[in-house]
């Protein structure tokens, strides 16, 4: 997937100009990245904020066009305001189709509901991990990972190891580590209810009846 947004090169800088930036509309922002100089943009607030509002605009390879000249970018960091819903500034870093980047994406768990340790054993998914880094070339990066939850029981949990990854793309744990991404958990309750219940049968059965109570002389 491949989002794009407008942005303009801006001269002014500090926070004055910055401030009068955005009482027009405009977000300021920066790109930055490869052999070229920084280069400070700002960018229509309403255009930023509905991208803000896709999943994908995080961990995609972005278009930027500046002035008409289109650069790849990756966006790195995004400053809000602490109670309205006003973006401040924006970072993106310019990528090289050449070289792999590394980047975090998104987790999507599927099938959770006809997993043999849901459906039959009534546990509950426990989701370890959200999102994974990844190493990849520009083109290679997905929007997110597909995890595939219909064959997990309960007790068992499913690994970085198990994820399947499109081509291209690796994900980057430390040495020797193979993160648990999924886990089913057993609702101890029903277990305990379910083992108590032929336990409660078999001691009523065993138990012989009480004697009747000798009746009052008179």
């Amino acid at each position: 997937m491949q989002l794009e947004f407008n942005a303009n090169k801006r001269d002014g800088q500090g926070t004055g100009a910055s401030r009068r930036l955005r009482r027009t509309g405009r977000v300021p922002a920066i790109i930055y990245g490869n052999t070229e100089k920084p280069q400070s943009i700002d960018i229509d607030h309403n255009e930023l904020f509905q991208l803000l509002r896709k999943e994908a605009f995080y961990s995609s390879v972005l278009i930027a066009n500046i002035d008409g000249v289109k650069e790849t970018c990756l966006l790195r960091d995004v400053q809000r305001h602490p109670y309205r819903q006003v973006i401040l500034h924006a970072d993106f870093q310019r990528v090289d189709a050449t070289h792999k980047l590394h980047q975090k994406v998104p987790l999507h768990f599927i099938n959770a509901d006809i997993a043999p340790g849901v459906k039959l054993g009534g546990g509950i998914i426990q989701h370890v991990l959200t999102d994974v880094e990844v190493r990849c070339l520009p083109k290679d990066l997905p929007a997110f990972i597909e995890v595939d939850l219909k064959d997990l029981v309960a007790g068992h949990s499913l690994h970085v190891s198990q994820l399947s990854l499109p081509a291209g793309v690796e994900v980057i744990v430390h040495k020797g580590e193979d993160p648990v991404v999924a886990t089913i958990l057993t609702v101890r309750g029903k277990d305990e209810d379910a083992d108590a219940a032929p336990e409660a049968d078999s001691a009523a059965t065993a138990a012989p009846a009480a004697a009747p109570a000798p009746a009052a002389k008179k």
